[in-house]
């Protein structure tokens, strides 16, 4: 199993980015926790196969519908 932590920049909060970023994640099988910084960016934590782990973060980079992501720092955790 390996671990992926992500800090998701731009207008992230209050367009249902956790929401959807928890959905997304279920769907692939990933386990782990996100959550709003009071710097306005999302932080995700996410666990599971690295093709899942792959996936989330791919769309992250787009994210939700009304999101507009400018930065997208991922690291393994």
């Amino acid at each position: 199993m390996s671990a992926l932590r992500m800090i998701i920049q731009g207008s992230v909060q209050g367009v249902y980015f956790r929401a959807q970023a928890r959905k997304k994640a279920q769907e692939l099988g990933l386990t782990g926790w996100v959550r709003n910084n009071a710097d306005g960016s999302v932080e995700i934590h996410a666990e599971g196969e690295e093709s899942a782990l792959k996936e989330l973060e791919e769309w992250c980079r787009r994210g939700p519908p009304r999101a507009h992501v400018e930065h997208v720092i991922a690291t393994s955790a």
